[in-house]
């Protein structure tokens, strides 16, 4: 069962006091950002900061993720040099992957998996590539950008741009690799933020990457399974059981068929919430 990542925090890898907070948060996975988050005369000395937080720093059991700068930037070597072996880093986010070729390009200097941000229109077009590169691990969405490349206009259904996260989702799937949908910015904006983890939830994403520490819990909870969603899974899980026990291949419950492949995901589903609850102790 992979590890869980309803919850992927952005950090500026500048703010001492952010970093700190980090290790105490009930967050799933953090993102180290270097890149958006970080002004060019803050890069050198918060890539410093943050090569010495993760030696000394316990995080528990998140997953540590640094978003590197582009190769093509002028801080994208040092910043390779410094992380892609770093013992305190689980993976490398990659930003504004258009092509296998830009994970090519980061591969060569450093043993750590890859993600990569989709984020542009043709990172987008070329997902499925992306998605089957040897070195990479998982994708997030890029939303912010992947609006603007696009021309697009940002609405609450997220319509404009539903078409490129469907692509990127296939690809993952495709490819056996989780995926993470993008920010919702208004932080504060609470039922916002629910209609969109419940719409990515439903598309089939893992998660949601969040700019706000707010916006944890709720992100936990909905792509997380319920007590009913739990319930439902063992009811099915047995009523498959025993119609096998009587030799047949299809149960029902509730009026709807169960075959093998509703037992195997009731299955996945109930071995998820357990990998949650192991987090939660």
């Amino acid at each position: 069962m992979l590890r869980p990542v309803r919850s992927v925090l952005y950090i500026p890898a500048s703010k001492e006091r952010a970093l700190e907070k980090a290790r105490g948060l009930p967050v799933d996975a953090i993102i180290f950002d270097l890149e958006d988050a970080v002004s060019p005369d803050e890069k050198d000395r918060a890539r410093g900061l943050l090569a010495q937080e993760l030696v000394t720093a316990d995080f528990g059991p998140r997953l540590r993720l640094v978003r590197v700068n582009g190769p093509g930037t002028p801080w994208g070597a040092a910043d390779l040099l410094a992380f892609a072996r770093h013992p305190g880093v689980d993976a490398v986010l990659v930003p504004k992957v258009n092509g296998p070729e830009d994970l090519d390009a980061v591969a060569d200097g450093g043993a750590k998996p890859l993600w990569a941000m989709l984020e542009t229109a043709k990172g987008c077009q070329n997902a499925v590539a992306i998605a089957a590169h040897p070195r990479l691990q998982g994708m997030v969405m890029g939303t912010n950008d992947l609006t603007r490349d696009l021309g697009a206009r940002s609405r609450p259904d997220r319509m404009p741009i539903l078409a490129a996260l469907g692509a990127c989702l296939l690809a993952a799937r495709a490819e056996g690799k989780p995926i993470v949908d993008g920010v919702f910015n208004a932080f504060r904006d609470e039922v916002g933020l629910r209609a969109e983890c419940e719409q990515g939830r439903d598309m089939g994403f893992d998660g949601k990457t969040l700019v706000h520490p707010a916006q944890i819990d709720l992100a936990n909870k909905i792509f997380a399974p319920d007590a009913e969603d739990l319930r439902l899974a063992r009811r099915e899980i047995a009523a498959y059981a025993a119609a096998r026990g009587r030799g047949e291949g299809v149960a029902v419950v509730d009026g709807r068929m169960v075959e093998n492949l509703h037992a195997a995901a009731a299955e996945a589903l109930i071995a998820k919430a357990r990998v949650i609850a192991a987090l939660a102790d």
